[in-house]
């Protein structure tokens, strides 16, 4: 089994948020899924939708992730579901793309609507060739500021679904398609 493709975590974090799944399915496969945020709502239960914005969040035309750009990530289904959520299971975030890293296969985001002493979250994904030639999914993220206790006292249950949701999600459609 490959060891993780993830960066070290952020230091004094309140609380994370992990998940990994091994996946039938090319490396550079599963990366172009996962960087394709407009099909997001096709297979991902969690983050419904992953939209690239300018800062008044306006979409704009070019869809490909890069370093700086702004992401609105919305709805985030809470428990994860592919129908309907109730009207108080819909979250969004907004965020700033931190890494965009081709070479070692990795992203990352961090939450810019709070300031950070209020709330901090900082989400990195990956995928690595694991030893038999499959695909390691690997994702996480940190929570801080005074606000994470909060959130991890009301949500982390659910973030835990859905992060597992989201690995289950990835795997399903790399498989398939």
């Amino acid at each position: 089994m490959t060891s993780s493709n993830l960066p070290p975590s952020v230091e004094g974090g309140v609380f994370s948020v992990s998940s990994s799944i091994i996946i039938d399915a090319p490396r550079d496969k599963v990366w172009s899924i996962l960087l394709d945020f407009p099909s997001y709502k096709e297979w991902n239960p969690f983050v419904r939708g992953q939209t690239i914005v300018d800062k008044a969040k306006n979409p704009l035309p070019d869809q490909t992730p890069a370093k700086g750009q702004y992401l609105l990530i919305s709805p985030v289904h809470l428990p994860p579901t592919m129908g309907e959520p109730g009207y108080f299971q819909v979250q969004s975030a907004f965020e700033q793309i931190t890494a965009v890293d081709h070479e070692n296969h990795r992203v990352a985001w961090a939450n810019i609507a709070l300031p950070e002493f209020l709330l901090s979250a900082e989400r990195w994904q990956a995928v690595s060739t694991t030893e038999d030639g499959k695909t390691k999914y690997e994702t996480t993220e940190v929570f801080g500021g005074i606000i994470a206790y909060l959130v991890k006292f009301f949500m982390y249950e659910k973030l835990v679904l859905g992060f597992n949701a989201q690995a289950e999600g990835l795997k399903k459609r790399a498989e398939e398609t």
